[in-house]
């Protein structure tokens, strides 16, 4: 069962594969991601950028999703029935134009909430729009405010988050094996800069033409990388399918390590 205590909050960072514009077997891997991360206990669980349809940036107009998709049913119904809150990665329907890189947030109660990514990579402009409001969701009494991808390349976002007493930064990311390392240290500078831990959900599946490299996890509010109490290998940090357990507890955080088999 979830945490019940104030203050304490489990984040389960989800990496899996991922398949091309095929939303009904992606959303089937992202239910048994959900499935597993109540089976430790998570009270949350977060997927990488458009976990739904992958990384492709040509598909997005084609697959765009309103806010009443059968996909989010069946996520809010999985939210519901393992009392949990699941931040999954998709493309959105913007009535204004090109659609956004976004995500749908389901909570317990059957709740939803949907954020459009506000910081655009270079191209990404050519197949969608940007948005223009934070995402601040509570859990537990612990304030987390989402990031999809480049928004945490720019400054005004993490500072955003830090005027929202954010407490938890999370990331749901598309992140190469060529730009993990400058991507990180941004990620680690936030977190020493603003004083809230930065969780990073990552994909390890080609997708959109880029080699991506899990390592899923996240940086403490030194800026140093969660390290596994079990100190055995991480297997996000090798691109295997995973979920990385994150609790944040009143006195500090601790990150476990479960594989998950799909």
């Amino acid at each position: 069962m979830p945490s019940q205590n104030a203050g304490s909050v489990v984040v389960a960072l989800a990496q899996m594969p991922v398949l091309r514009g095929a939303v009904a077997e992606n959303l089937a891997t992202h239910l048994c991601c959900i499935e597993r991360a109540a089976e430790h206990g998570a009270d949350v669980v977060a997927f990488p950028e458009l976990s739904l349809i992958g990384y492709e940036s040509d598909l997005l107009a084609q697959l765009a999703m309103s806010e009443k998709a059968e996909a989010f049913t069946t996520l809010s119904d999985a939210a519901m029935a393992h009392h949990l809150v699941v931040v999954a990665g998709c493309p959105l329907v913007n009535d204004g134009g090109k659609p956004y890189i976004g995500a749908v947030i389901c909570f317990p109660d059957g709740a939803r909430a949907f954020y459009a990514k506000q910081h655009l990579h270079d191209g990404e402009a050519a197949y969608c729009a940007p948005g223009h409001k934070e995402c601040l969701f509570t859990v537990n009494g612990v304030r987390i405010v989402l990031a999809v991808c480049a928004d945490f390349v720019h400054p005004a976002h993490a500072e955003a988050a830090a005027a929202q007493q954010a407490q938890i930064y999370l990331v749901s990311a598309m992140i190469s094996e060529a730009g993990y390392d400058a991507d990180a240290e941004l990620l680690a500078g936030i977190a020493r800069r603003h004083r809230f831990p930065v969780l990073l959900s990552n994909h390890i599946s080609r997708t959109g033409g880029w080699q991506t490299c899990g390592k899923s996890g996240g940086w403490d509010t030194r800026g140093e990388p969660l390290l596994p109490v079990t100190r055995h290998l991480v297997p996000a940090q090798n691109a295997e399918p995973s979920l990385v357990i994150c609790a944040l507890e009143a006195r500090g955080l601790e990150v476990s390590v479960a594989s998950v088999t799909i």
